[in-house]
């Protein structure tokens, strides 16, 4: 990654994938054709582990067939894996390894690079990204979030959930801890660092609110404030958010609390968390009946007082236009192609970084549209429109590097995002 003093723009035409390889669930590789269309390209021979001097993160995309891993810092493509179907992506919690959410199963991506504790100084490894053999089989996989060490997978048509410790993905299937909810609903859970977990409360047809169970999986308090509740977020001193109709639910110190829109209806169903920040960063949407809403203002979640504040953007956004930033800073990739800077305790737009071309968000949710993801003090944002990837640099605000991508991108994160 360049300086940050001496900022600069390259653009990297990439060819076809460098390698393309389709493995299987029981970890057998075999050949995957070619998308018509791309271009050909000589594959690269694979590589064992190498350690290097320097931690290399890597970016995980997903694309109509399958999915990109690319190098952090350069944005060079080192690895495509043939996938069918829509697949969604969610960092898994160790740094290293990569969930997607496809088919009926969740599925574990290698992106090939990780760092460990030796004494006092940090080791850093890579290798070839790779598909691993590891699954979790799921009717309607949904939700996925890494908190305290423990990686917990909601299952959407079944309610099942499966919690296990995010280490062990290193060294193959883990061990999972197995609760059901007693409905099954499009859902998410969250488990604490004391081993206890916050459920959504709902079912097929609609969602109601929130729990929190002990270690035994007993309940212990519920808030059925929460129509259409969605998503979750987790910020300072472990309080955690999910969002409402009309507001959203704050979970802080074995209490959840309701936060109320200004509006009748404020539906806040996606959220940004950072631990560097007890200010959650929400969507904001006020029209039942829109088809597809474009709002133009952003909602502050402040969980230490449970209060709520609105930030006017001047452009509108989609709901994979949300990140945090390194010091707790809220991020919001708007249709204006800029990316907005927002004090979260003032709420105070501190700086507009333009990146890309003014854009429109697509009716189908599925559709690719521009999506920033962060890791470190690098933002990252794709622009489908020219199947191009882009590296900002949030100490500078510089746009610091840019690759051409083969394919259109669509999903993207960081294991360490």
């Amino acid at each position: 990654m360049h300086s940050p003093t001496a900022p600069s723009r390259r653009l990297i035409w990439l060819t076809a994938p460098l390698a393309f390889t389709l493995l299987t669930s029981c970890g057998a590789a075999a050949a995957g054709p070619e998308p018509a269309g791309s271009p050909a390209a000589d594959p690269i021979a694979k590589f064992d582990v190498v350690e290097l001097g320097e931690a290399a993160p890597r970016l995980t995309v997903t694309y109509d067939g399958g999915v990109m891993v690319l190098d952090g810092a350069s944005l060079q493509l080192l690895e495509t894996v043939k996938l069918d179907g829509f697949n969604r992506l969610s960092p898994a919690g160790d740094g290293r390894h990569v969930i997607i959410s496809t088919g009926s199963a969740f599925k574990v991506l290698d992106s090939g690079s990780w760092s460990e504790a030796h004494g006092d100084h940090a080791h850093h490894y890579a290798t070839t990204p790779s598909l691993t053999n590891i699954q979790f089989e799921a009717d309607e996989p949904g939700h996925v979030v890494s908190h305290a060490g423990r990686t917990v997978l909601f299952s959407d048509g079944s309610g099942v959930i499966e919690s296990f410790d995010s280490a062990q993905l290193a060294d193959g299937q883990p061990e999972t801890d197995i609760y059901t909810a007693a409905e099954a609903h499009h859902g998410v859970a969250v488990e604490l660092k004391n081993g206890s977990m916050l459920l959504t409360i709902g079912n097929s047809t609609s969602g109601s609110g929130l729990a929190l169970l002990d270690q035994d999986r007993r309940e212990i308090t519920r808030n059925e404030q929460c129509p259409g509740v969605h998503g979750e977020a987790t910020a300072a001193d472990e309080a955690v958010t999910v969002g409402c109709e009309n507001g959203a639910l704050v979970y802080r110190d074995g209490k959840i609390s309701k936060v109320d829109s200004p509006d009748n209806y404020g539906r806040m169903g996606n959220q940004k968390g950072s631990e560097e920040s007890a200010v959650v960063l929400a969507d904001y949407k006020t029209d039942p009946d829109a088809e597809l809403e474009r709002p133009e203002r952003i909602a502050l979640i402040d969980t230490s007082n449970n209060t709520l504040d609105l930030v006017e953007l001047g452009t509108s956004y989609s709901f994979r236009s949300l990140g945090r930033g390194p010091h707790g800073e809220a991020l919001v990739l708007g249709t204006d192609g800029s990316l907005h800077v927002i004090d979260p305790d003032s709420g105070v737009v501190t700086a507009r970084i333009p990146v890309i071309d003014e854009w429109e968000e697509p009716v189908e949710w599925q559709q690719p549209r521009p999506t920033l993801a962060v890791q470190g003090h690098t933002a990252y944002v794709t622009e489908p429109g020219s199947s191009s990837i882009h590296a900002v640099d949030l100490e500078s605000g510089d746009v610091i590097e840019s690759a051409k991508l083969p394919y259109v991108p669509n999903e993207l994160t960081g294991a360490g995002e």
